[in-house]
């Protein structure tokens, strides 16, 4: 099937507006196109894999950050605050998988480096890209195809 969002009336825009506010929030872009493709990972989006590595190489990042987001922890590519928000990513979007989905050390870890306006933007984007993930798998949207 076509995209959801280009079949509900409004979804695509308000899934851009909720990016838009986001970046608003004083999180580095990097990070949310960091977070974006690790969610991506995760979940085994293709279309969002391919396109958030290539936004890092637009944006000017080294083939070794993008390369090694999966292996952020063992990777000496990224700073302290990039791995709180991959961390919290990680968390995020693997609710189901531990019975403390986001566990008080990785909030706590995002909050050293994140105020909360930034806090909640990371949140916010973490959220979006999985739900862009789900959507995009449900309907089996191919990598490189624009709708």
């Amino acid at each position: 099937m076509k995209n959801p969002v280009f079949v509900v009336p409004d979804a695509y825009r308000a899934m851009m507006d909720l990016a838009e506010a986001t970046k608003k929030t004083g999180v580095p872009e990097t990070t949310h196109h960091l977070v974006h493709l690790r969610a991506s990972q995760i979940n085994g989006c293709s279309v969002c894999v391919h396109m958030h590595a290539a936004e890092l190489r637009e944006a000017g990042e080294s083939e070794e950050r993008i390369d090694t987001v999966a292996a952020w922890r063992e990777a000496p590519f990224f700073t302290d605050a990039e791995r709180a928000a991959l961390a919290l990513t990680e968390a995020v979007t693997r609710l189901a998988d531990r019975p403390d989905p986001v566990p008080d050390e990785v909030y706590e870890e995002a909050a050293k480096h994140y105020d909360e306006q930034q806090l909640a933007g990371l949140i916010l984007s973490i959220a979006q890209i999985n739900v862009w993930n789900r959507v995009n798998a449900a309907t089996r949207q191919v990598a490189g195809q624009r709708p």
